[in-house]
């Protein structure tokens, strides 16, 4: 049998929905490495709220190699360009070692970004734009954004005030240059999607949160402001970070921590899957799978669905 070229497996899903075990698993099956897809993960020393879960990396006795986690600092930015450029650097790599890349993670604006190669996602930050804009206010950051050409915004996604911001940034950029696509390997993508029900998934939500208090997810956020990264950066990494500093800055009590995080994340994860299901619109094919099988089941379906496909 011969193997098709550029081939990517990726695993996707929401959060607490078991996507690292699967890759890891499938990952020993077909001889694989693990590239992270999450946006958090890359930094440094915030291992307990972004779920690293290093100790998953492993099938029995045999380690099994991950990339793009804990590759900067807290407090340095990160964006889906910076994402996109680390991506095709080791997917060259893993195809010239002859190993299959397994794209695994939750974040799906740098998935849908490798599939779709979007252009925008080479604007470069703009910081002084960013600093003068109300970086919380959704209806405000709207207004702001329907100020520019149409031309320039039909790519916004209007769900979120971090994302009114870089749509903002794109625009005024746009305004002053024009863009230059680059070229990149055409890939072969199967994707494999973690779904199951909403009730389950709170579940495993609510118990996972609990479980990252008692390993310490505040005195995490505690150090992280004790090392120098500031309250403002935490703030915009968002969930376990936002609502542990204000925590710390005495704005919320403890129970209204738990509370209005728990509440957060399942949203998060609501959102995540609108995200999914709008790449399915845009033309990508998802091959979902019941998160709720056990790994074992689960990783004979992936392997299964990766030889109808790439093997010819």
């Amino acid at each position: 049998m011969q193997i098709e070229k550029n081939l990517l497996l990726i695993i996707l899903g929401p959060t607490a929905s078991g996507k690292t075990k699967l890759a890891v698993s499938v990952a020993n099956v077909l001889d694989g490495e693990v590239i992270s897809a999450d946006s958090r993960q890359v930094f440094k020393d915030m291992d307990i709220g972004t779920g690293k879960d290093l100790h998953e990396y492993k099938a029995g006795e045999k380690f099994i190699p991950y990339h793009l986690i804990n590759i900067r600092e807290a407090g340095e930015s990160y964006n889906v360009n910076s994402f996109k450029d680390d991506f095709y650097q080791i997917f060259d790599d893993l195809n010239r070692r002859h190993k299959v890349p397994v794209l695994c993670g939750g974040t799906g604006m740098y998935i849908h970004s490798i599939l779709q190669n979007h252009q925008y996602t080479a604007v470069p930050v703009h910081e002084e734009l960013r600093a003068s804009l109300p970086a919380h206010d959704i209806e405000a950051l709207r207004k702001i954004l329907a100020g520019y050409p149409a031309a320039l915004t039909s790519h916004a996604d209007l769900s979120s005030a971090k994302r009114l911001v870089r749509a903002i940034e794109i625009a005024a950029y746009l305004q002053q240059h024009t863009l230059v696509e680059e070229n990149r390997p055409l890939l072969n993508p199967l994707v494999i999607g973690l779904g199951g029900e909403v009730d389950s998934r709170r579940e495993k939500i609510y118990n996972r949160l609990n479980e990252r208090f008692d390993n310490g997810l505040i005195e995490e956020v505690q150090g992280l402001l004790q090392r120098g990264v500031s309250a403002e950066m935490l703030l915009f990494y968002g969930l376990e970070y936002k609502f542990i500093t204000e925590y710390l800055q005495n704005k919320l009590t403890l129970p209204d921590l738990k509370e209005k995080l728990y509440i957060a994340i399942r949203q998060f994860a609501k959102r995540q899957m609108t995200f999914f299901r709008k790449m399915e619109k845009d033309g990508i094919m998802i091959n979902w799978l019941d998160s709720a099988m056990d790994t074992a089941q689960l990783t004979d379906e992936v392997v299964k669905l990766y030889s109808e496909s790439f093997k010819r």
